[in-house]
């Protein structure tokens, strides 16, 4: 284990969005979901959504011969679909890496305000300093991370393969620089024992779930299962019955026996596991501690921003289309493909 002393990239909550959808009604909700599928279907767009966005959307998706899932399998779907427009419904390092997959395919997103935290703590000069500062070590970065960071790293890993390739590399004796997120970095360094220098970054969401509060929560539901995000912190994960990526959470509320789960990780994956899951009933875990000042409250405001208002308004403005549009610089998608196809040549090979 390696440390070095680094400024703390960690988001403020003034640099955290307050953001709150505007609530539809069920007959506001029908009229916009029949008006996007019919302008999916003339524009030959397939509509890509993550987890974490509402739920109307996930569902949308899927109505519409689209698909749901984490950010690696929402790039590789749109890069086998014969769609060659891609409306990616996420944060805007998952429309980079769809781009990145696709460059010949045109990729929007409902909002390019949609960032992450993760990306947003990892600006790409600062972290090019960083790894020029430690050539000695193998950059290895989290998926969420902008492609002109990718395109510094050797490889790109997601939480559903990181474990497997840090030991891969580990065991090759490798010396590793990671980034961004730390409390992920941490968990892979104890389960692996590699040699890891760790930037300072963390999620807004998984930063804020704290384990007294889940310890209390614990004497309420006793015969709950904890389900556990590897960006939350370590005393969080160390209370988990399944720890995992999003796919991962999913298939464990599936297979554990237990009827009641607390989740620590954005309550809009909650959506996908009630449909998959009817019996069963799932509970956010505690966030923010003394005061409830919390950033995120268990849910990212910019993967909020992907709602049908701002769908439809994609898909019926030409002129915020065109601003809503994923570009990638012909040279920077080209170096951040490498670290992609590599992890994705692991995973074949594995």
């Amino acid at each position: 284990m390696s440390s070095v002393t680094l400024p703390d990239f960690t988001l403020s909550p003034a640099q955290v969005p307050l953001y709150r959808p505007r609530v539809l009604d069920d007959a506001e909700r029908e009229v916009l979901k029949a008006r996007i599928a019919a302008k999916l279907e003339a524009l030959g767009a397939v509509l890509i959504a993550h987890y974490y966005v509402d739920g109307d959307v996930q569902d949308l998706a899927e109505a519409t011969g689209g698909f749901v899932s984490d950010s690696l399998e929402m790039a590789r779907y749109g890069h086998r679909h014969t769609a060659q427009t891609l409306v990616v419904a996420g944060v805007r390092f998952m429309g980079e890496t769809a781009k990145i997959l696709s460059p010949e395919k045109t990729v929007y997103m409902p909002t390019l305000e949609a960032e992450c935290s993760l990306d947003i703590g990892c600006p790409p000069a600062a972290f090019a300093e960083f790894a020029a500062a430690h050539e000695d070590r193998t950059v290895v970065v989290y998926a969420n991370t902008s492609a002109a960071v990718k395109a510094l790293s050797d490889w790109v890993v997601t939480s559903s393969c990181a474990l497997e390739i840090v030991s891969h590399l580990r065991d090759s004796g490798e010396k590793i620089l990671w980034a961004p997120d730390q409390h992920l970095g941490k968990y892979i360094q104890q389960q692996t024992g590699a040699d890891m220098l760790l930037w300072s970054g963390a999620c807004v969401v998984h930063d804020e779930f704290k384990a007294q509060a889940l310890r209390d929560m614990l004497k309420v539901y006793p015969d709950a299962a904890v389900l556990v995000h590897p960006e939350s912190p370590a005393a969080v994960i160390a209370m988990a019955d399944a720890v995992g990526s999003t796919s991962a959470i999913i298939k464990a509320a599936a297979q554990l026996p237990q009827e009641t789960f607390i989740v620590a990780t954005d309550r809009g994956i909650f959506h996908k596991l009630r449909q998959l899951n009817p019996g069963k009933r799932f509970i956010e875990a505690p966030t923010a501690g003394q005061g409830a000042q919390c950033r995120s409250c268990a849910h990212c405001p910019w993967m909020a921003m992907n709602e049908l208002q701002s769908l439809d308004r994609l898909l019926s403005d030409t002129d915020y289309r065109a601003s809503c549009e994923i570009q990638v610089e012909r040279s920077v998608g080209e170096r951040a493909r490498v670290p992609l196809d590599r992890m994705l040549q692991f995973q074949q090979s594995h």
